[in-house]
């Protein structure tokens, strides 16, 4: 019996559950999401591949400019110290507007694929200094861990694509190539740039198309990593709802306090009509409460002994009628007005009532 309560704790401790929602909300406000970086660069890469293709003119045109007024105008000029400043801020401003429609579209390609990936996120503890990060024991057992040796197999399938198709574009190009020697510099220089972003668009969409395989390998090691054990849920739930027993107590002091209120108001009852051992109820017409006769109290086997107990010590006038008694126990609750298919039957045995006391 020992052991196989210890193996029933053994397997409550293991991690097979999916985690909670409340688990996965306390996870993202530490930063732990399913991301994978691959996505990241895959993305940016294609994004800036793509304006390269696309911008690759209005690119070309501010180069040749600039080499262009470099060897016109500036060979010209006489050194001094104003002229060096002017010029490096000449060609400085040419290099931003080379430089900035770029850096903005891998910024946004950035901030879009972290979006993709687990939407807007913004925690600070991710980036909060840990000491243990400098443990060199753990720092050792992550390099021979399992993650690390995933990890080195990507880079190799990730360096294996890439140099694979690349490959592949300059061997298919491979005659341009050779007779880059025969063409002029501007046309070197453009078929040189084509030929970059042609291998630029290959590579990322086969980056692209790693990193998804990636992206869904580290959703699964995420969902992995907060899974909970059966015991885990047991405590949030605790934790959450409060205490079984707890809240058990809880409800019965509430019930018991509601049958205490019940019992108050049975003396206040015009009649009790009973079964007569199985059921109780006690009804009362006040026309200011209820434009009807409304339930005061019921209850039934031990509670109807009670409730007719205390209707005797207080003179509540009792009448036995079993099928209206079981009708009403079961369509009338306390404090409601009885159905209106009972008026006739009760407003007799309170015509019969209020005759009797007007009698004594």
């Amino acid at each position: 019996m020992k052991t196989l309560r210890l193996d029933l704790q053994f397997f409550s401790g293991e991690k097979t559950e999916k985690a909670t929602p409340k688990k996965r909300q306390e996870s993202r406000k530490k930063g732990q999401v399913a991301k994978s970086q691959d996505v990241n660069t895959a993305v940016v890469l294609l994004a800036v591949f793509l304006f390269l293709f696309f911008a690759g003119g209005y690119i070309k045109d501010i180069i040749f400019r600039l080499f262009q007024h470099s060897f016109q105008e500036y060979m010209k000029l006489e050194i001094t110290e104003s002229n060096i400043q002017m010029m490096f801020l000449e060609i400085l401003s040419e290099i931003v507007l080379i430089l900035a429609p770029i850096m903005a579209v891998a910024m946004v390609a950035g901030v879009a694929s972290n979006f993709a990936q687990f939407g807007f996120l913004f925690s600070t503890e991710a980036i909060q200094p840990k000491l243990e990060k400098l443990d060199p024991i753990k720092g050792a057992k992550n390099i021979f861990s399992m993650r690390a040796i995933v990890e080195l197999l990507k880079s190799m399938l990730k360096i294996s694509f890439v140099g694979g198709v690349t490959f592949a574009v300059l061997w298919n190009r491979k005659e341009d190539i050779i007779i880059l020697s025969q063409k002029s510099i501007g046309a070197s220089m453009i078929t040189l740039a084509g030929l970059t972003v042609q291998m630029g668009l290959i590579a990322s969409a086969a980056l692209l198309f790693l990193s998804i395989l990636d992206y869904m390998y580290q959703k699964y090691d995420f969902e992995k990593k907060i899974r909970m054990s059966k015991q885990d849920i047991k405590d949030e739930y605790k934790n959450i709802e409060g205490n079984p027993e707890i809240k058990g107590k809880i409800k019965q002091k509430q019930r018991e306090m509601a049958m205490r209120r019940m019992m108050q108001d049975v003396p206040t009852a015009d009649v009790v009509i009973t079964n007569p051992t199985h059921y109780a109820i006690c009804l009362k017409y006040d026309e200011a409460k209820q434009d009807a006769p409304y339930v005061v109290a019921k209850g039934v086997d031990f509670m109807a002994q009670k409730i007719k107990m205390i209707a005797k010590e207080h003179d509540v006038v009792m009448m036995e009628n079993r099928p209206l008694a079981r009708a009403l126990y079961s369509q009338a609750e306390i404090g409601e007005a009885i159905p209106e298919e009972f008026f006739k039957a009760v407003a007799e045995i309170l015509a019969f009532v209020y005759k009797t006391k007007q009698k004594i």
